[in-house]
């Protein structure tokens, strides 16, 4: 019996989300509940198992496979998490092998990253392009990179952590451990930081306005929204960050040789007052080979780790 339908599962640190997609890559039918991380791995489990069941077709259609996008570090071979910063408790849990025994179906699992650049590319802005890379600028800056239709792993699975690789020798901070790194740099959080560092300077800004007058509240979201209102502070910022986020991209060009950039992440959403300069920045510092690449925003949106995690269950061997 064919068996054209599989349940994919994205694990977050607020959401656990799930759903029912046919080959065609439609969601036939979906579920969402709070993850409640402080109650710990196994009410993370159980809601988990509850949410895949939940979304199990009609007695008689039979499921090929389950597959979960999850934060990491974590070991696609093995299918254990290593920890998750988000999910309180979770150390080298073996989740994979869990939601085997529970559900008695074959169950695969991926990093969150690597799971959005397969979704990209299956069925979003990178359909059929063999050398992509998928680029996550959010609370975090994550990666995932397919060359040659193999997504790119490693040893233990955590291959492409572009966000920890170090953009500032000269930094005299360190993020999660690393000096002067990407995330540290042009992440959510990193945004809202140079913000506030700024008006504690005391610049002008209509940010703090829409922050309601407290600077430790200004965060990524009022830079957003304040420079597409013109103001000039939060456009010098922008523009600040574009120009780090296109170098970054300057190094994934140059390391991996993808044909293209697929971008996801809340940060993105600030649109082309970011993508212009970082285009701008990448044409500048790459070398010839590579100029006029498209970068571009993902199409997937936050389906992006979803839908991966689709695509790999249909990619399970029968």
């Amino acid at each position: 019996m064919t068996m054209e339908q599989v349940i994919a599962v994205d694990l977050g640190g607020t959401n656990i989300r799930a759903a029912l997609c046919n080959r065609e890559g439609q969601i036939l039918k979906r579920v969402k509940q709070s993850t409640i991380a402080p109650e710990g791995p196994d009410a993370v489990i159980g809601r988990i198992v509850a949410s895949i069941r939940a979304v199990m077709p009609q007695p008689g259609t039979a499921v090929k496979a389950a597959a979960v996008a999850s934060p990491g570090p974590l070991n696609p071979y093995t299918g254990v998490v290593m920890y998750a910063p988000n999910l309180p408790g979770w150390s080298d849990v073996p989740l994979r092998a869990i939601l085997r025994q529970q559900l008695q179906l074959p169950v695969e699992m991926g990093n969150d990253a690597n799971l959005a650049a397969l979704g990209e590319q299956r069925w979003g802005a990178a359909r059929g392009v063999a050398n992509m890379a998928y680029i996550t600028l959010s609370t975090g800056i994550g990666a995932g990179v397919i060359l040659n239709n193999q997504l790119l792993l490693g040893l233990n699975g955590l291959a492409t952590e572009v966000g920890h690789t170090v953009m500032d020798i000269n930094a005299g901070w360190t993020h999660a451990g690393v000096p002067g790194s990407f995330e540290g740099l042009a992440s959510g959080p990193a945004i809202g930081r140079l913000a506030q560092h700024k008006l504690h300077q005391g610049h002008a800004s209509r940010m703090l306005e829409l922050a309601g007058g407290d600077i430790s509240a200004v965060s990524a979201r009022e830079v957003s929204e304040a420079a597409h209102q013109g103001d000039p502070l939060a456009l010098e910022i922008v523009a600040h960050v574009a120009r780090v986020i296109g170098l970054g991209f300057v190094n994934v060009f140059h390391l991996f040789d993808p044909a293209m950039i697929v971008v996801g992440g809340s940060v993105s959403l600030i649109g082309e007052l970011l993508f212009e300069p970082i285009r701008q920045t990448v044409q500048q510092y790459v070398m010839p080979p590579y100029r006029g690449r498209p970068i571009v925003r993902a199409q997937l949106g936050d389906d992006s780790g979803l839908m991966g995690a689709a695509a790999l269950a249909f990619d399970i061997r029968e």
